[in-house]
């Protein structure tokens, strides 16, 4: 448990501190290698014609700076530098080449900097790129120190843009992980509170008949010990989902199905072995569904179920419908019991009816329960298919 909290941290401290994948780093290099030779390396050319001996230098310089170009990801600082000065030794050999130009290199490891380092760091970054500006305008006049100040700042703000923007990501990323484990905790609530609530049932009825029916409380003590196992197997299948190996347990055994309306006729058993009569219909074809409408629906019955156990007070039957439609899955439990006096179970005011209600609307749908006006209690939910997640 302690990796499976501690994993999610590192991963956003790992980009927070803008490691980037071999695969991306090649990909940064190869990309601002190329534009620089492209760029630069063309300047260099042109404006070297007529200094025969210092060409071969620039050309030098400039191949320096796409080599070091390839550690623009793991030290931008020290790029920055090295590309700093070896732009304006290449700008004071061949003043032909603008300051801007010769200094593209440092721009591109200026922009990786300030999208991999923190703010004040590019911020300094960014201010000693501005010293060399008296230079651009001595050269260039008032358009060349503009065009190189733009280059400069433009640089550091795409930086600060993709920064924004990966911030973001890990934001969006945190969030799915924190909602994939209020889900999971929804699970565990579901899964102990059908199984504890037929279990206590269970063993009352057990201890009723102990010494007058013993087979009977054989089997309602036999009940127990499969809900148990079962929902321990559920439970070990969820918690799973803190881990990295989802596939297979520890020993590599294969998981078993998880919930799904396949398993109805098992859940209802559960029930039946409480002395309640559970009456279950299928209506159109429910195989295929999406594996998120297809276990909402089941967590809705199993807490419906649950429900009933707990709070409809005399019933003795419950009616689960299941109808798929094509476009959308109806699900209606019914049960024939009393609301308690007060009503606020009945009445969905509980953790339960909330919890069915979240369930229907994270799949696109809805849901409704309240008594009924000649008697028992319902709850009726429409999931749609076309669009769920």
């Amino acid at each position: 448990m302690d990796r499976s909290s501690r994993e999610p941290d590192d991963a956003f401290a790992g980009e927070a501190q803008g490691e980037l994948s071999l695969r991306a780093t090649r990909a940064l290099w190869w990309g601002s290698a190329g534009l620089v030779l492209t760029v630069l390396g063309t300047s260099v050319l042109v404006a070297g014609v007529e200094h025969g001996r210092r060409l071969p230098v620039a050309v030098a310089l400039v191949l320096a700076q796409a080599c070091v170009l390839r550690w623009q990801a793991r030290a931008p600082v020290a790029v920055l530098a090295a590309n700093a000065a070896t732009g304006l030794t290449v700008w004071a050999l061949l003043p032909a080449v603008t300051l801007t130009g010769a200094l593209l290199a440092a721009q591109v490891a200026l922009c990786v900097l300030s999208a991999t380092r923190q703010r004040r760091v590019s911020v300094r970054a960014l201010a000693a790129m501005c010293l060399p500006a008296p230079l651009a305008f001595g050269s260039g006049g008032g358009a060349g120190l503009m065009v190189y100040v733009l280059a400069v700042v433009l640089a550091w703000t795409v930086g600060q843009w993709r920064r924004a923007q990966q911030a973001r990501m890990r934001a969006e990323l945190r969030r799915a992980v924190v909602e994939e484990r209020a889900r999971i905790a929804r699970e565990v609530h579901d899964v102990v509170a059908h199984t504890l609530s037929v279990m206590v049932i269970q063993a009352g009825a057990a201890d009723d008949v102990f010494i007058e029916r013993p087979e009977q409380a054989r089997q309602a003590l036999r009940a127990i010990e499969t809900g148990a196992r079962s929902a321990l197997g559920e439970l070990r299948l969820l918690l799973r989902a803190f881990r990295p190996d989802v596939g297979h347990d520890g020993a590599g055994e294969q998981r078993e199905p998880g919930p799904s309306l396949a398993r109805l006729d098992e859940l209802a058993d559960t029930v039946r072995a409480t002395g309640m009569t559970v009456h279950v219909q299928r209506e159109g074809a429910a195989d295929g569904l999406p594996a998120a409408v297809d276990l909402a629906a089941y967590r809705i019955v199993q807490e419906a179920l649950t429900n009933t156990l707990r709070h409809a007070a005399g019933a003795d039957k419950v009616s689960v419908r299941v109808t798929a439609e094509g476009e959308c899955v109806k699900v209606t439990v019914v049960d024939n019991g009393r609301a308690p006096q007060g009503g606020s179970a009945a009445a969905g005011e509980g953790r339960g009816l909330v919890g069915m209600k979240e369930r229907a609307r994270l799949v696109g749908g809805s849901l409704r329960a309240g008594p009924l006006p000649q008697g028992g209690f319902e709850v009726a939910a429409q999931l749609p298919v076309e669009g769920a997640p």
